[in-house]
């Protein structure tokens, strides 16, 4: 484990190891003390095991001084476990930049530590991994070997049956309009809540760009070559994005509470135009250019399946949702951010990998949107099959 910090930072450490003072191992972490570690020991290593001493590595202050500390607050444990005497060191990561901004990414690199130390020859073992729980108690995660969560379960249909009951000829009903009106005003009001972190704006930038889950990770899981779709067609688009990427970082006003993938197979409709939404992924806040294209660029994919162009019932869906989102947040501000966030979710819609069926047709249509879009300063809603020609 380790621990993320701001040099800057004051870290408090009262004594030098010590067997009975509370430490605090950075500003907002759990408080040790004694008993929660002696408790954690036993509870790990077996009834026998007896905390001896504690303190923060380096510069201890015996006075309850602040200190300034580097970029780590290892804390040495000093136990017995029946009659033998060990040594051990508490590490934690403090949330901050760098990718540690988020409780699962100091997670992620914390279990990773665990799984990957004892591999490496000459490495320092590691001998549990853990977590504080809310009243900062210590347990061990040592038995875990994957993760799983239990939801909720929410009855509905999803959205998708919509747009393939309208691809297969079915007529644009009330109710259907009803339903794009909701999604993109229920898109409207989670985008109203607003962070203020230019940094994490930055990082869901470079996320987009380089996220295994995102651009790069696409274009990398492409065949070598499928039809026209070539290495350096491929490239083109990363580079295009990357200097989006670049247009856009200074525009961290925008920041926003989003879905992160709001498409319609995370969307339950129940009756009429409620519904509930599955899956958010990728993060808590976010550009909401991301909300609004992973939605709308399945309208554009489900016309160009049926009816080979941007026409119909999704035409009207498409601009629908366009016209409504923007006269409920007022974000005109939105078309100018909106172009790589439509090429990662074109990447997806066009991929051999996730849609194998798709026409070479189609793939070329949504490639030369990607293209397009992304050389545009501004996205066009009226201009969808233009940039597709």
């Amino acid at each position: 484990m380790r621990q993320c910090v701001d040099p800057q930072q004051p870290f408090q450490a009262f004594g030098s190891e010590t067997s009975g003072t509370r430490i605090a191992l950075a500003l907002g972490m759990p408080v040790l003390s004694k008993p929660s570690l002696e408790r954690y020991l036993q509870a790990r290593f077996g009834s026998t095991a007896k905390l001896l001493s504690y303190g923060v590595i380096g510069k201890e202050s015996s006075k309850g001084e602040q200190k300034r500390y580097g970029y780590g607050t290892p804390v040495k444990l000093t136990f017995k476990i029946g009659t033998r005497i060990h040594s051990a060191v508490l590490e934690t990561m403090r949330p901050g930049p760098f990718g540690h901004e988020h409780m699962a990414d100091r997670a992620q690199a914390i279990l990773w530590d665990y799984d990957s130390y004892g591999r490496l020859p000459r490495h320092v073992k590691a001998l549990d991994v853990g977590a504080f729980d809310a009243k900062q108690r210590l347990f061990s995660l040592a038995q875990a070997r994957e993760f799983f969560m239990l939801n909720q379960w929410s009855e509905g249909t999803s959205y998708h049956a919509d747009l393939d009951r309208l691809a297969k000829g079915g007529s644009l009903e009330a109710l259907d309009r009803q339903r794009t009106v909701a999604l993109a005003r229920y898109l409207a009001h989670i985008h109203a809540k607003k962070r203020r972190d230019a940094d994490l704006y930055k990082r869901r930038l470079r996320e987009l760009i380089g996220h295994g889950e995102c651009i790069m990770g696409l274009t990398d899981s492409y065949p070598k070559r499928c039809g026209f779709i070539t290495h350096d067609l491929l490239r083109t688009v990363e580079e295009a994005c990357n200097r989006w990427r670049w247009r856009l970082r200074d525009k961290a006003s925008r920041l926003s509470q989003v879905h992160g993938d709001f498409y319609p197979y995370n969307v339950l409709f129940r009756t009429g135009a409620k519904f509930a939404v599955l899956d958010r992924s990728r993060g808590e806040w976010g550009e909401p250019a991301d909300d609004v294209t992973a939605m709308t660029i399945n309208y554009l994919l489900s016309s160009l399946i049926s009816r080979g162009k941007l026409e119909g019932p999704f035409e009207v869906l498409f601009r629908s949702f366009w016209d409504t989102y923007v006269e409920a947040t007022g974000d005109k501000e939105i078309t100018e951010t909106a172009a790589p966030f439509f090429a990662f979710r074109g990447l997806v819609v066009a991929s051999p990998l996730w849609y194998p069926k798709l026409s070479m047709d189609i793939r070329r249509s949504l490639f030369r949107f990607i293209e397009n879009v992304l050389d545009v300063p501004r996205f066009d809603p009226k201009r969808v099959n233009e940039y597709c020609g």
